[in-house]
This record gives structure tokens, sequence and C-alpha cells, in this order.
């Protein structure tokens, strides 16, 4: 062989092996063909990185959040079909403010955020697996990360190490900050191709949206990702009612049923009085499927929490709205008499609706002592009240967080009982609040609080406080709240929010008090936003 031809065969050779890393093959005529081959460069969470063109795929998470628990269980089965074709990377949503690292859910979930940003930094072939171990119980992600870790290979003093180190804590302040510019607060957040992702969770969504993600040839993993089963849902509105708007009720149905075939109906036309009475009693807007929802059996099960079987229908109520009572006469019918609609206004009445175990519904009752002292530093008095959400009546009782919630609403709802001559019962609440998952109820009973511990488990105990909570419960079901917190000014007008600035506007909309002028903490920034949705619990 000569030295042209030598230094010839070495340049193809050369632009065959780059052919071979482009993920770009040869077709038997000779042709190039785009066509990825799945894993052909590893996958983006064996910790050899993504292929060339890989779709940017970012899921942002709390790591004891039950629904980015989800999201990241369903990326499993899209990670396994794509390997290497997207670029799959996990981040964490809190805050970090002097070096103090600070997460929704509490201490707990720090660490667990902690040990699972330091199996990426430092396990990058099986951080993910960890991950999905851990999740089988969430509630414990700060502790069992070790025994899966072991299970899996992992070193464990490594994890260890980082996690109780600046390292971990340097992680975890930058994943924070990326959230926080991405503008992700709610968890779970997803991107996908540097776009927020508004549709389904499920695999089979989540594959469709990365498909359409790609500016140029797409992926073999994209010609066989099944078609879901249509399903039909009529949204039922009603346009006398200004929170009826169906809108909202639509993208909650999107993100749970793959391929919904939507209708929507307002109350006032003929077709929707029509729907109504088939599937009465309901408060509007509801959300109303047919028989094609039993072939979707992901959506079944995402939606069975809050479904109800009414005759040959499935119903979701997501209001508070009653349309009877809104028509000629409706206020004297006896079902409408405890709702807003039909409420006489009760002036500097103020009520907050939760759930103790919920993180904003905390930040609600916390935003009130500020709110509180500012109305009495300005002899303004407002008749304040606290309701819990829930179901059930004395004898099963329920709520969204367990039943370390519902034992908590009862040992409150007994302060509230026992202790409400000038709001003493809110110091024991406020105690509680720094860290409402304590079992140790009674460390808030006693000294500077003055609620006596006897008295409130006497209360818990016996059936008082079952019956307290059933009926606050029941209240509660018939102002048609379920989100926590919401808040309800003089017995009429509903709004949101967290934050003393919110609660104190909110009130003073309404009522001419001292201190209406006095400038609180608060709003959040992101609530500022026009438009912007309060943060809370249930829906």
């Amino acid at each position: 062989m000569n030295k042209g031809t030598a230094i010839v065969g070495f340049i193809l050779s050369f632009l065959a092996g780059m052919l071979l890393v482009w993920g770009i093959d040869r077709g038997s005529n000779g042709t190039a063909s785009a066509t990825r081959e799945k894993g052909a460069q590893g996958s983006a969470v064996d910790g050899k990185g993504a292929n060339p063109g890989a779709v940017a795929v970012e899921l942002y998470v709390m790591s004891q959040c039950p629904y980015g628990v989800q999201a990241e269980d369903a990326f499993k089965a899209v990670v396994d079909k794509f390997g290497g074709d997207i670029d799959f990377k996990v981040e964490f949503i809190g805050q970090e403010k002097d070096g103090v690292l600070t997460s929704m859910h509490g201490p707990k979930e720090v660490k667990g955020n902690l040990v699972q940003i330091c199996a990426m930094k430092h396990a990058p072939a099986k951080w993910y697996d960890m991950m999905l171990c851990q999740n089988k119980n969430m509630r414990e992600v700060d502790t069992n990360w070790e025994a899966c870790s072991s299970t899996l290979g992992i070193n464990v003093e490594a994890i260890r190490t980082c996690a109780d180190g600046e390292e971990g804590k340097s992680l975890l302040a930058t994943s924070f900050k990326k959230a926080a510019e991405k503008g992700a607060r709610g968890s779970p957040t997803i991107m996908i191709g540097g776009k927020k992702h508004e549709g389904g969770r499920r695999a089979p969504d989540l594959m469709k949206a990365i498909c359409n993600a790609y500016s140029g040839a797409k992926p073999a993993a994209c010609s066989d990702i099944p078609e879901s089963p249509k399903v039909n849902v009529t949204l039922l509105g009603d346009k006398r009612c200004a929170e009826c708007d169906t809108k909202r009720m639509e993208g909650q149905v999107r993100q749970k049923v793959a391929n919904p075939v939507i209708t929507t109906l307002d109350y006032t036309t003929p077709e929707g009085k029509k729907l109504f009475d088939a599937i009465k009693p309901v408060n509007l807007p509801a959300m109303v499927f047919d028989a094609t929802l039993d072939a979707d059996k992901d959506a079944s099960t995402a939606l069975a929490r809050g479904l109800k079987p009414v005759g040959d229908y499935k119903v979701q109520a997501a209001g508070g709205w009653n349309p009877l009572c809104a028509d000629d006469g409706g206020c004297n019918i006896e079902e409408c008499k405890a709702t807003l609609q039909c409420r006489p206004e009760e002036p500097n009445k103020l009520e907050v609706f939760v759930m103790s175990e919920c993180p904003f519904g905390v930040k609600g009752l916390d935003a009130m002592k500020e709110v509180l002292e500012n109305f009495k530093k300005n002899d303004a008095k407002i008749d304040f009240r606290v309701n819990f959400i829930g179901d059930g009546d004395a004898s099963s009782l329920k709520s969204m967080h367990g039943q370390s919630e519902v034992d908590e609403d009862i040992r409150e709802i007994c302060a509230i009982e026992h202790y409400g001559e000038n709001l003493k019962y809110m110091d024991y609440i406020w105690c509680r609040n720094k860290n409402i998952k304590d079992k140790n109820w009674q460390s808030c009973t006693g000294g500077d609080t003055g609620i006596d511990t006897a008295v409130i488990e006497k209360c818990f105990s016996g059936d008082e406080g079952k019956n307290l909570l059933a009926k606050s419960f029941a209240y509660s079901k018939a102002a048609g709240f379920g989100a926590s917190p919401t808040w309800l000014a003089n017995g009429k007008y509903k709004f949101s929010g967290i934050d003393p600035e919110t609660v104190k506007t909110n009130v003073c909309k309404y009522n001419k008090l001292g201190g209406c002028d006095a400038k609180l903490s608060g709003p959040p920034a992101a609530a500022q936003k026009p438009g912007a949705a309060a943060p809370g619990c249930g829906g």
C-alpha cells in the first residue's frame, strides 16, 4: 500500500467512526440514516451522558411531595424507552438563605433532597434507581436511602459524607437556584425541550411530548408509543357563577386523561339543565364522565379519589355553587340556606378553612399572628374562626394527609372549643405549626400556651372531639371548600393567600377597620404576578 492510499484509508475510517459517534448509520443503499438507536452512547441516568441531539427533560420536585414522586415514577418507563435520546435531569425546589436550606415539607425533606443530589454526584449510574427505591416510602426519604443504597451497591459512606457536609449543601443550593430561575414553584414542574409541560404526567403522555419536541429526526422510540383510549368528559359550569369557569378544570382533565374528548356545557342551557338533573345533587363546576372512562385504567385510578358514581355517570365536583340556589326562590330551599349564595353578610367576620398538616394552611394560620396584632393595636375587632377540611362522620373521619392529620385536626378543634376566649387556642396552633408533624403535641400545652394537656386529651379521646370535627368538615363541605387554606370574609367573600398582607387586604376590602392602611408582610413575589394562583393543598 502506498502512502497516498494509506492516508485516504485513514480519512475514510475516521469519517465512518464519526458517523457512528453522531448516531448516524448507513443503510444498505449507502445513504446516511438519521435514526438514533436507543442508548447508542449511553443513557441519561447511567452515568454516560445523553446522546447528541437529545431533548432536554427537566423535572423539578420536592422529595416528599406525593405528586413529585408520582412524576419521578412515571419517568421510569420514559427513561427505559428513550435511554440516551433524552437528557433527563432532576432538580429540587426549596430555599437557601444565609446558608440555611429549607423545603416545604420540613427538615426530613431537605435531608431527602440532600442524599438524592449527592447520589447524582457520587453514584451517577444508580442515583435514579435509588430515588425510585426511596419513593416506595417517601415519608422516610431521610433514612431509607441507606437500605436502598446498600441494595444497589452504592457507597453509603460517600453519600453520607456528601449529604452531611458542605458539598451536599452546595449542590442542593445550586439546584434550588436552578428551580427558582426556571420559575418552578410547584412539584412537579416539568420542562421538555426548554418549555413547560402542561399536559398529562403519565408515561405515554410524556413520551408524546418528548417526541413532539425533537426539531429534526425522531428516535426509533417515537414509532411505537401506544394510543390511549378516548374518554368522553363533559365540563358543566354556570355563567352566573364567577368561580365556575371550567378552564382550570379542563387543565386538570388533560393532566390525568391521556386522550380526552371534552364537551363544555352551561347550566342555563337546556342541555346543561338536563345533565344537571341526571347527576344532582352536585355543586358546580363539575366533571362528568361516561362509561368510556372505564377503558382508561390509569385515568380511572388517578381520578378515583374524587369521583362519585351517579347513574350512568361518574362525577367530580370541584366547586361550591349550587345552581338551584341561584334560580328564582332558590334560597328558600332548605339545602340552599347554608350556601354562600344565600348567606346574609356578617361584617368584620373572617374564617379560614384548612388542613392542619397542609404546609400552605400552616403558613396561612401563621400569617394571622401579624394580622391579629395589626388590628388589635389599632383597636379593630374581627370575629376570627378556624374550620377544617375533610370527609366523613364522627365514626369515619378522613383527611388528605392521613390519620395523623385527622388526629391533629381533633386536637386543634378541641383547643378551639375550650380555649376560644381571646383566641387563646391560636397559641397552641402556632406552637404546633413550628413542627406540625411532631408527635409530641403535649409540648405545646402548659407553660406559655396555658392550654391544659388533660383537657385536650379528654376531648380527643372521647366523642367530643370527633363530633366537633365532623361538624366542621360538614360546614366546610356545605360551603364548597376543599383547598387549604381558603378564606371567607364576612361570610360571603372567598379568597386565597398565605401571607399577612393578602389576608389584611381582603378583610379591609369589605370592612372599614383601623389598621387597614398598614403595610404587612408579603405577598410572595411569585404571587404578585397577574393571574397567579395562591398555593394550597387540595382543590
